[in-house]
């Protein structure tokens, strides 16, 4: 058992299902069939510690008001072995479960037996789960769409592994279509400035401005001359294209993994047109019916897939479109390496292509939950108050390696992490690397450390060490503080669960702030030193306990958890 949540539920569910048989055999309730029993922690304390409607759920099977069943079940009920206190009916038919304390003990001995294993689920059940985020394209520095992007989609796969799937991240390299294109005659311009005079050539007003592409070119001649000034145009702009490329993308690794970010696979776009995939792709759609020519060109035929319109696949000179490189490289990630799941963060205005991808996977099996995309707002930096626009190093936008520079890795992954994903983020950058308990990164870090203070002061000054937490018996602990503290770290796991299952790691970010201001409060309200030893080990094994949650929690959104502030 990974979860005390897990083990209530279950004990719920039995004692209501148990219920139900009780009373049909008696006949004070007619036999239903029962679906799934939802159970729920209520909004407010006085409503118990967990509650079901299901006797709303089955009121038209019963025949009776739901409110009389309700109250019939719990006469009905057998509490023995459980939990579960009392049972109260509320409202319309709500069943409301207390429970003793004795759940809030072994979950702090589930703590202690799982260690750095506690919140680990199995609801994934191993199924292959691929994640693709960041993917910017090649030709210039991360920017803070990618910076959010990358910290969601970091932690999304995080937690996912944690609770259970068999986890890939992936980032999908656009090293070929228009983008290369600019990038190469971007690159061609520079190269014959620096050799001819700038005056003499022209800078395409669509190009690629930034500084890079001038080093680019700086770092070319000087490797290898002007050769390429013999060459034709597209010769020239390709090879330069495909010099300056993997030195980019080895720059955005070398980023990324700054930031906490290691992929599994880093998939080329430019393979699948070197494989013939997205001829295959083509080739299949066709076949199969899913494509109409017209204009010289070839479309996705839009009304058989249940969409607004045709989509362009191959434009009229032979050209395959970004879309049809798209279906090809999601049909390679279902059909050709088997992926149970596919998720991808992209900005919020790619919308308009979560339909047209959903859709295109139907002719090759996939249906459209198994395609899920989570679409991400825009950031907005503050300094000093005011919108921040540009870099105090460089002057020029901001960008990830700036934020990294300014604030570092861990407030800029905590920040990103603070709210829903389809929530627009405003990021206060004086905020983020203050040490104030207004800095929630800060605040977060400081309970742990103060925790592995408090527990290494005790070693030292007093020889006092957690003894085999067995022998201890935490039922001593009866305080508010403490038990409210012992209830915020029983929720750990169930809130990996509904990150999980909605896809927020930002619920995350939330409970660990939570658990370090219920640790602050029992802090200042439990003396650990100079009590009873029955209660300073109970005490020292909750303190253990927390930093033991803030840690799991932490290390699972790739931040640091300091011993030492």
């Amino acid at each position: 058992m990974n979860s005390i949540y897990e083990k209530i539920h279950q004990q719920i569910k039995k004692v209501v299902a148990d219920a139900f048989l009780a009373c049909a055999n008696n006949k004070s309730i007619p036999q239903v069939e029962l679906p799934e029993i939802s159970v729920e922690v209520p909004r407010e304390r006085g409503f118990g510690d967990f509650s079901t409607n299901i006797v709303m759920q089955v009121a038209r099977q019963i025949k009776m008001p739901p409110r009389k069943a309700a109250e019939l079940l719990i006469q009905a009920m057998d509490l023995t072995g459980t939990y579960i206190e009392k049972v109260e009916c509320a409202g319309p038919g709500f069943i409301n479960f207390y429970l003793n304390r004795h759940w809030l003990y072994d979950a702090l001995r589930l703590i202690q037996e799982k260690k750095e294993h506690y919140g680990e689920l199995d609801m994934g059940k191993n199924i292959r789960v691929n994640v693709e985020f960041v993917s910017a394209n090649p030709t210039g520095p991360l920017h803070m769409g990618n910076a959010r992007g990358g910290a969601l989609g970091d932690c999304i796969a995080s937690v996912l592994k944690k609770a259970g799937y068999d986890v890939t991240r992936e980032y999908y390299i656009n090293d070929t279509g228009n983008q290369i294109e600019k990038f190469g005659i971007s690159l061609e311009a520079r190269y014959l400035q620096q050799l001819l005079g700038e005056e003499k050539v022209a800078f395409p007003e669509d190009g690629y401005h930034g500084e890079d592409i001038i080093q680019h070119a700086k770092d070319y001649i000087s490797k290898y001359g002007d050769a390429l000034l013999e060459e034709t145009p597209e010769k020239r702009r390709e090879i330069l294209a495909q010099y300056a490329l993997p030195i980019n993308i080895d720059r955005i690794r070398e980023m990324l993994a700054a930031y906490g970010i290691e992929y599994d696979v880093w998939f080329s776009e430019r393979s699948l047109h070197q494989s013939g995939e997205v001829d295959e792709t083509i080739e299949f759609l066709t076949d199969h019916g899913y494509t109409t020519e017209k204009e010289g060109a070839i479309w996705l035929n839009g009304e058989k897939l249940g969409l607004e319109k045709d989509e362009v696949l191959v434009r009229n000179n032979g050209v395959p479109t970004y879309l049809a490189a798209d279906i090809a490289y999601h049909r390679n990630k279902f059909v050709k390496r088997g992926f149970d799941w596919c998720i991808n963060l992209w900005g919020a205005d790619h919308h308009g292509h979560v339909a047209r991808m959903k859709a295109a996977m139907a002719p090759f099996g996939v249906a459209k939950d198994k395609l899920e995309v989570v679409l991400f707002q825009l950031v907005r930096l503050y300094r000093n108050g005011e919108i921040a626009r540009m870099s105090k190093r460089t002057g020029k936008s901001i960008s990830l390696e700036d934020l990294l520079e300014e604030v570092g890795r861990d407030a800029a992954r905590f920040f990103f992490n603070l709210k829903t994903s389809g929530s627009h983020l405003d990021f206060d950058l004086d905020l983020a690397v203050s040490q104030s308990n207004e800095n929630p990164v800060y605040y977060v870090q400081y309970a742990h450390a103060r925790i592995c203070s408090l527990i290494r002061r005790l070693k030292e000054e007093e020889g006092v060490i957690l003894k085999d937490t067995d022998s201890i018996n935490p039922e001593v602990l009866t305080e508010s503080e403490e038990l409210d503290l012992i209830r915020k770290l029983s929720e750990y796991p169930e809130e990996v669960r509904l990150a999980a299952k909605a896809l927020e790691p930002s619920r995350l970010t939330r409970y660990v702030m939570d658990v370090a201001a219920n640790f602050h409060s029992f802090y200042n309200a439990c003396r650990v030193k100079g009590v009873e030893e029955p209660l300073m080990m109970a005490r020292l094994m909750l303190v253990d306990s927390t930093r033991i949650v803030i840690k799991n929690v932490l290390d699972l959104i790739s931040i640091h958890a300091p011993e030492k502030m």
